[in-house]
């Protein structure tokens, strides 16, 4: 039976068997009994399936992971510690010393580091496009030992939304896969593999948890994108000749052999779960990075309710950003829900049903004004989160992307006045009321 995803949210990864606890359980143990030695080689040999060390599998992520693969319509999905792991992983699972990567330029702080000074000192090149250049500037960036092109489905800070399906033909016209990150947009609000997307990333602290209760993150993969032949076979488009240099094996991590396996071919040995396999038996086993079994539990309660929250994140923010549009103390406001937003038509093509509750804004005046601003909030929170059921605000200036100079920013899209603001699941007057008394302030 196809279930909505309303009812994904509640039932979706565990059933409970007759006389089983309704609520999925945490499984609170680091590792599973077997009775033979040969029943636990099996499982190291990758012959059978099942649980026998939480770093590589645990009962309860698996299910919450099931439920995250559900709402996004992909074929498997795997939990990671925390959002940051995600892109890093969902990236090295196909990248190695010598790789490239393309990404658009207005991604988190964190990913933008992370891609432009961690993974360069892994060996892996990393190229910034701004998404308004033309197709013909951007596929110039393409070359032969390019890997993927990564995107945000909302840019955070900056609220700007990624044209999904141009960037999936675009990237499988040079034979590789689409990594989007849909941490803003949910599953609820947007799927980004009915557009092409072939990978989906998620910091699973922010809307799926909702609370603030637990850090996390979500690798889902569509099942879609053929390693072997490096196309999309749901979403094919004209391919263009190889580059000249590119090796037949584009992706051999996932068709070549793996030593660490007895010479095990993922492709080969596990189909369109490839990818997601590799993931856990070989950078899992290795690196880590997996959430404890009582995070994905707290997880889980979040999951229950996101379909209601993200409806009235979207309502709020959609009054606020009209509010504050019509503010005198307010220099411009970027929300795509905004039918003045030069991004409305994008929002309504990939998001009909809301954006989401985060809006970027500038105050008219100085740093030290919005600072000012910020300082005279009443229950408004200045944290580093975002995305909670608490509505919070944010200097990504002077906070989250402090490392950058000001060129740095405007490359990114983001200004130096620009502020963050996340707006909960409060009542909506009650956050204009705060607003406007902490401006009167300035």
């Amino acid at each position: 039976m196809k279930k909505n995803l309303e009812t994904i949210c509640i039932h979706g990864g565990w059933k409970a068997k007759k006389g089983e606890p309704q609520q999925l359980p945490i499984y609170q143990s680091t590792t599973f009994r077997y009775e033979t030695s040969d029943e636990m080689a099996r499982l190291f040999d990758l012959k059978d399936n099942g649980y026998f060390y939480t770093r590589l599998a645990n009962p309860t992520n698996d299910a919450v992971a099931k439920k995250i693969a559900a709402l996004e319509g992909g074929v498997g999905c795997v939990l990671t510690s925390s959002g940051q792991a995600a892109s890093f992983y969902a990236i090295f699972n196909l990248c190695e010393a010598g790789g490239h990567i393309i990404t658009s330029n207005n991604i988190y702080g964190g990913t933008f580091n992370l891609f432009g000074v961690t993974l360069k000192k892994l060996g892996i090149e990393c190229t910034f496009v701004d998404p308004d250049w033309d197709d013909e500037r951007i596929e110039a960036c393409f070359r032969p030992n390019t890997k993927c092109f990564f995107g945000e489905t909302i840019s955070n800070p900056g609220g700007k939304i990624f044209d999904i399906e141009r960037f999936a033909n675009m990237a499988h016209r040079h034979g590789v896969p689409l990594i989007v990150d849909n941490t803003f947009a949910t599953p609820i609000n947007c799927r980004p593999f009915e557009w092409g997307a072939d990978i989906v990333t998620h910091s699973t602290t922010k809307y799926m948890d909702g609370h603030a209760t637990q850090v996390g993150g979500a690798i889902v993969d569509s099942g879609n994108f053929d390693w072997i032949k490096c196309q999309n076979a749901k979403f094919p488009v004209e391919r263009l000749p190889r580059l000249e240099g590119a090796p037949e094996n584009a992706f051999p991590g996932l068709t070549t052999p793996d030593d660490s396996y007895h010479g095990l071919t993922y492709t080969e040995s596990f189909g369109e779960m490839a990818y997601t396999t590799k993931l856990v038996v070989q950078l899992m086993r290795d690196l880590g990075s997996i959430p404890a079994p009582q995070n994905s539990f707290l997880l889980n309660i979040g999951l229950e309710t996101l379909a209601l929250r993200i409806r009235q994140h979207c309502s709020n923010a959609l009054k606020v950003a009209q509010w504050l549009e019509n503010n005198p103390k307010v220099g411009w406001v970027n929300y795509a829900g905004l039918e003045s937003n030069p991004q409305y038509a994008l929002a309504q093509k990939y998001l009909p049903n809301g954006v989401c509750g985060v809006i970027a804004f500038g105050l008219k005046g100085s740093r030290q004004e919005a600072i000012r601003f910020m300082d005279s909030l009443d229950f408004i929170s200045i944290v580093t989160h975002v995305a909670d059921a608490r509505t919070c605000v944010l200097h990504p200036a002077s906070h989250t992307h402090r490392q950058l100079s000001d060129e740095q920013l405007r490359a990114a899209g983001i200004s130096p006045d620009l502020v963050r603001l996340s707006v909960g699941i409060e009542n909506v007057d009650d956050i204009i009321a705060d607003l406007a008394q902490a401006m009167e302030k300035m």
